[in-house]
């Protein structure tokens, strides 16, 4: 499945920060700290991207990180009850995210790390298991491997040469 590039300028983005971590590597002098932020953006309409920023100083960490997921933001498709198209497992390294579609009213049933992902994203109802590593990093990215790989019911009716009423009834 081909990818389409989203302009991030054209978006009014939000981030927010999933996780900042204090990183050191050790030298002959002594040990030099850094910070990694991981940060995901989105438009509350169907734009999501998350990005990892490595800095000396924590606000230097969460910019790159911004602007590392401006350059990997990806479409969602969702329905008509802001939900997810279908069901689907995304997957990043041993990180197995389960996305189940769920009826309006459910509201977003996700741990933290999925939760900010789909907030992010518009989703409204959508229900989440994470499987496997619960690392946040790994679940963020698998959390959006899933949602870019979901497809509109409009894109099976054309792969499958058949109406869209065919595909849903």
């Amino acid at each position: 499945m081909k990818q389409t590039i989203v302009d991030a300028s054209q978006l009014e983005l939000m981030d927010k920060v999933v996780v900042i971590k204090r990183v050191s590597k050790t030298v002959k002098g002594g040990r030099t700290m850094r910070f990694t932020a991981l940060v995901v953006v989105g438009d509350g309409n169907g734009h999501v991207g998350a990005g990892l920023g490595k800095a000396v100083e924590i606000p230097e960490a969460i910019r790159k990180g911004k602007e590392d997921a401006m350059k990997h933001i990806v479409n969602v498709a969702m329905d008509e009850n802001n939900s997810i198209t279908h069901d689907f497992i995304g997957t990043y390294g041993s990180a197995n995210v389960l996305l189940k579609k769920a009826p309006d009213g459910t509201g977003i049933i996700a741990g933290g790390p999925a939760r900010i992902v789909c907030e992010l994203a518009g989703i409204k109802n959508i229900r989440t298991k994470s499987l496997g590593s619960n690392n946040k990093q790994n679940v963020v990215l698998a959390t959006i491997a899933g949602l870019s790989k979901l497809k509109s019911p409009e894109e099976v009716a054309k792969n499958r040469d058949k109406s869209v009423n065919e595909i849903l009834a």
